[in-house]
């Protein structure tokens, strides 16, 4: 089967940090350029189309989130930013900036994949994803795997019976690991809802898709979390 490429610009001063992204993403057939200055990365981010941009915060010459702020005055690529800052102010600068996502350093590289995935879902889906997928359609947990192509969840290698609901939420965490998914959020995206629902609707859902998960592997189970008062975010056991 021939897989579609995608471009993407790796900005980052470490030399170690550029390479294993682009360890991982050449296993996604991406095509990677790379800049270790934000002076140069803005440079090349302007001179060439590119489908994504990882950028980190910290760069000699020019700060990522300055080369980000510039670049999003001329374009609309999106921008991951990586940064060892992790404050609800510093986060607010770079979405400011013009930032499409914010990770922390250390990250994982999985979860960088998921994020990229759900990225360019929603900025080029005619190209990605109505003719051929660019990523494994198989999320891949160490206790748990999602195969989005069969609809199907195997919890410790044994299938588990889910409702379309239930799946959809399980595949809905996947994609925004690490992230708090509000019950307004999942009601808006995953039952469509334009205004504010019953939030016991998705409790409920939330609840069944544990317990089943849990008959198998309380561990796989545990990785979603509840944030109290604001809804769930699902984490990478260890």
């Amino acid at each position: 089967m021939k897989h579609m490429t995608y471009k993407v610009l790796v900005a980052d001063d470490e030399d170690r940090t550029r390479k294993l992204i682009r360890i991982y993403l050449e296993k996604e057939h991406a095509l990677i350029e790379e800049a270790d200055n934000g002076e140069q990365a803005l440079m090349k981010a302007m001179d060439t189309e590119y489908d994504l941009i990882i950028m980190d915060w910290l760069m000699p010459k020019l700060s990522g989130i300055e080369a980000c702020h510039l670049l999003k005055s001329f374009k609309k690529t999106p921008i991951i930013l990586l940064t060892a800052k992790s404050d609800d102010a510093d986060r607010l600068l770079g979405f400011e900036a013009g930032a499409d996502d914010y990770m922390c350093k250390p990250f994982s590289p999985r979860e960088l994949i998921l994020r990229i995935k759900a990225i360019l879902k929603r900025t080029t889906p005619n190209r990605f994803w109505t003719q051929e997928p660019i990523f494994s359609d198989r999320i891949v947990f160490s206790n748990l795997i999602i195969e989005h192509h069969a609809r199907r969840v195997l919890v410790e290698g044994a299938e588990i019976s889910l409702t379309l609901k239930e799946y959809e939420l399980l595949r809905y965490f996947s994609l925004h690991l690490g992230k708090i998914c509000s019950r307004d959020m999942l009601l808006k995206d995953i039952w469509n809802y334009e205004a504010a629902g019953d939030h016991r609707t998705v409790d409920t859902h939330v609840m069944r898709l544990r317990e089943k998960i849990q008959s198998i592997s309380p561990a796989a189970a545990s990785m979603i979390r509840t944030i109290r008062g604001f809804g769930y975010r699902m984490e990478e056991t260890t």
